[in-house]
């Protein structure tokens, strides 16, 4: 493995960063974990987080709160050998028994077959600044916004509930080889549900956001009111292959699954749908007869993410031998052809194919020209149209068969008019499958995945319309 190339010091600005609880700041940490170390190779990390939230229930906000979270991850490296342990909240004293813990796991560890050099050098411009926060003034013209929505909703007879959070992460990464860089995380979410007083029809929006300045609540408001009103109306359908609209959260909640799955060490092994049969992946094969892109970028505007790999540990799809590795912009499916799956430097030797790491964020194009949902509704004979889907699990790997419910309104749309809600369904579809069956990819927007907005919440999707989406049964849930 390298020498030790990384500077063994912090400015003295650093100082003025220490972590919540830790009595040293998050650069001092690092320098001191690295100098404690007797591995031939050393990634500190350290996660410096802090939230603020808003809840609210009937019209009345409920709580509000702030926190902040340390985290210190020491990963070792004897020969081939890894070690890792993490801990919250580390004091100055206990540091050199979690880096000797780290040191003796990796000498006792068997040998990673990931293993490859680290990355060698870089440094962050803001290296010694101290970590970046958050507090409740993120919410300081949000949540008068939100005030008037309640009095506007109050006066229309329905009632909102839900919750506003936002968090920043700064991340630092230090190695034996001398990078140490640093990413700042900001994450917002807004969930909002509405409800008739009598508690039977429900309707439900969300959006993302970096800072809650461009979160139009009384927008979000009208949108919930409406659906409420198609609802009045209810109409009973049997399960069944309909057409239907997905609006882009549901399609979000999809795609990002489909993601998460495109391991090219799991396709290589044959065990995904992105595996070939006979042996390989299915690289360079057609998915979409439209020119479908779905792709990542660090640098997106809006859901801009960090630019470099950040491996806690190793798994089939990441490796802590790719820390600090640069991430560039990265198609997975262009012009509806599969270009690339999740690669490791391991995994990349083994499929042959470019690295190309997971990016924490994902973008969905379509054709250039795609009409907004009120536009494809507008244009539908007859038709379902989703609101988000919830409870997603997978039924079969090999073909991604997934199975879940829907939610918080299915409505019937025809002649370009919803004309009344229908029940919830449970579907089955694959969303690979979905691909292949397409008749139109509208507009893409920045939106808010249901189902995943905990895990992964920087998207940009469009609203899809497919011929037959499969209702496999009706379901009683709400």
């Amino acid at each position: 493995m390298s020498e030790r190339t990384g500077e063994q010091h912090t400015s003295a600005d650093a100082s003025t960063g220490r972590g919540e609880g830790i009595g040293m700041s998050p650069q001092e940490m690092i320098e001191k974990a690295l100098d404690l170390s007797t591995a031939d190779d050393v990634v500190v990390i350290v996660d410096e987080g802090s939230s603020a939230n808003l809840r609210f229930a009937g019209n009345t906000l409920t709580t509000n709160g702030v926190g902040r979270s340390s985290q210190l991850t020491v990963i070792s490296i004897a020969g081939r050998g890894v070690g890792v342990v993490s801990r919250a909240a580390v004091r100055p004293e206990q540091l050199a028994d979690i880096v000797a813990a780290a040191d003796h796991a990796a000498e006792d560890a068997t040998p990673s077959e990931d293993a490859r050099p680290l990355v060698e050098g870089g440094r962050s411009a803001d290296w010694d600044l101290p970590a970046e926060s958050t507090s409740i003034g993120v919410f300081g013209a949000f949540a008068p916004a939100l005030g008037e929505a309640f009095a506007t909703a109050e006066a229309g007879g329905r009632r909102l509930y839900g919750f506003a959070e936002h968090t920043v992460t700064t991340t630092f990464v230090g190695t034996s080889t001398g990078a140490r860089l640093r990413h700042t995380q900001p994450t917002g979410r807004l969930e909002l549900n509405a409800k008739s007083p009598d508690m039977k029809r429900s309707a439900w929006t969300g959006v993302a956001t970096r800072d809650f300045s461009d979160v139009d609540v009384a927008a979000l408001d009208a949108s919930l009111a409406r659906r409420l009103e198609w609802a009045k109306n209810r109409i009973d359908l049997p399960a069944g292959r309909y057409e239907t609209l997905l609006p882009p959260a549901a399609v979000a909640d999809l795609m990002v699954y489909l993601y998460w799955t495109a391991g090219a060490r799991d396709a290589i092994e044959g065990r995904t749908v992105f595996s070939k049969p006979g042996g390989g992946t299915r690289v360079g094969e057609t998915l979409s007869p439209l020119p479908i892109r779905l792709y990542s970028d660090p640098a997106a505007p809006g859901i801009a993410c960090a630019p470099s790999v950040v491996a806690h540990a190793s798994s089939r799809q990441n490796s802590v031998f790719d820390n600090t590795l640069p991430l560039a912009p990265t198609d997975w499916i262009a012009d509806g052809t599969l270009r690339s799956l999740i690669q490791t430097r391991h995994s990349a030797e083994l499929t042959e194919l470019p690295v190309t790491p997971a990016i924490d964020n994902l973008i969905m194009q379509g054709p250039e020209g795609g009409r907004s949902l009120e536009e494809m509704i507008a244009s539908t004979e007859r038709g379902l149209l989703l609101t988000c889907l919830w409870y997603i699990r997978e039924v079969d790997p090999q073909s991604l068969l997934l199975t879940g419910l829907t939610r918080d309104g299915v409505y019937l749309v025809e002649n370009g008019e919803v004309v009344g809600e229908v029940n919830n369904f449970r579907f089955n579809e694959s969303p690979v499958d979905l691909l292949g069956r397409l008749t139109e990819v509208g507009a893409s927007e920045q939106t808010l995945p249901r189902e995943w907005s905990d895990y992964f919440t920087r998207t940009v999707m469009p609203a899809i319309r497919v011929p037959d989406f499969n209702m496999s049964t009706v379901s009683q849930a709400s």
